[in-house]
């Protein structure tokens, strides 16, 4: 009997075709995005324990409530409440980690209204849900198409399906207001279902489609992050970062999220380093500052201001008491004595180069005399 297995990653679902058999899905937590590790699992907690997140396309999830009576887990395919109709999704946490998700994304256990689960998925269900799922990718390049005839400045980014195929969730960027009533009625004309527009922004999108970034890891968008800070090129001059957009910039082209991590780590090491804006003076000669490490705390000097290739390393210790010296009229102690060292700039070959430097140059052949 053959088997035709599809690994769904907006989902986080393996999705079985047997021939003669109904469609089933196995729930792969490797496969979702923004998943969370439960910590607490297996621990009882009475306030939760009908409490459910689950799972839908990308990074859409929420919390229900099963006041059913029946048995469910981690990992079962449920028919859920929605606003018109129902909708299908994956159970993916349950037990005691549900209330620190519910702190986390401010929801009040005592006022907030939940939906509910309805029932377990049966195989119709399932089989629905597929063919709503099959008709995403298309709808998506026909909506495209219909959005730029009419003259509108956005990008629709996804489409996600209601589970039974009634409603379509529309995912668009744009830089400013969009009119796109005519749009949802050519929609509704082409699509057959109810629509609704959904505004991002381009790190969400980001987060929704997902990729690999320079790091080799998933997308931080897509992981883990839910609340996107201001990001500014201050962040990468504390860093002494090269200020160059292609290498900042993450595949949302917007500055990575990433440069905000050390931020603050080198914002105070920096706090604990001395001011150097003029040359101090030794008793064998003034040395200029040439570069400075803000996390061992060592900063470079050179004898000659023109020549910055060969440097002596100092600890910052030593340089307050230079600085203290130099105040008080009185000069420092040389720093000869340390292990002089070369400095070296590395370049990365990205973005320097020509993309071409790898091809092979054909050589132009010489006029040769013709033979009589």
């Amino acid at each position: 009997m053959e088997t035709n297995i599809k690994y769904d990653t907006h989902r986080g679902c393996e999705v079985y075709n047997k021939s003669g058999e109904d469609t089933s899905c196995l729930y792969n937590q490797g496969c979702c995005k923004r998943a969370v590790f439960d910590w607490l699992k297996n621990l009882p907690d009475k306030e939760t324990k009908d409490l459910f997140e689950v799972r839908f396309k990308n990074t859409r999830k929420g919390y229900f409530i099963n006041d059913s009576g029946q048995s469910i887990k981690e990992g079962d395919i449920v028919v859920t409440e929605a606003q018109n109709g129902y909708d299908v999704g994956i159970v993916t946490l349950n037990g005691a980690i549900i209330a620190h998700q519910l702190k986390r994304n401010r929801v009040d256990l005592t006022t907030y209204e939940f939906k509910k689960i309805y029932r377990k998925a049966k195989p119709a269900d399932i089989q629905k849900w597929q063919e709503a799922i099959s008709r995403e990718h298309q709808t998506m390049i026909k909506s495209r198409v219909l959005a730029s005839n009419l003259g509108l400045n956005m990008k629709i980014g996804d489409v996600e399906f209601q589970g039974d195929g009634s409603k379509a969730i529309f995912y668009y960027i744009a830089d400013e207001r969009v009119d796109f009533r005519q749009l949802i009625k050519d929609f509704a004309e082409e699509f057959r279902v109810r629509i609704e527009m959904k505004q991002i922004g381009a790190r969400q999108e980001a987060g929704l489609i997902g990729g690999i970034g320079v790091c080799g890891q998933p997308l931080c968008c897509s992981r883990y992050i839910t609340d996107f800070q201001s990001i500014t090129t201050a962040a990468a001059r504390c860093q002494d970062l090269s200020l160059n957009p292609q290498k900042l910039a993450g595949q949302c082209s917007k500055l990575k999220c990433c440069i905000n991590y050390e931020a603050p780590v080198y914002i105070d090491a920096k706090e604990h380093l001395p001011n150097i804006t003029e040359p101090l003076k030794l008793e064998d000669g003034d040395i200029t500052l040439v570069k400075t490490d803000l996390l061992k705390r060592i900063m470079w000097f050179t004898y000659d201001s023109k020549d910055s290739s060969e440097a002596y390393p100092v600890d910052v210790d030593k340089i307050n008491e230079i600085i203290k010296l130099n105040k008080e009229g009185k000069l420092g102690k040389s720093i000869a004595t340390v292990p002089k060292e070369k400095i070296i700039d590395f370049k990365s070959a990205a973005g320097e180069d020509s993309i071409t430097r790898f091809d092979e140059v054909k050589k132009k052949r010489k006029n040769r005399p013709k033979s009589k």
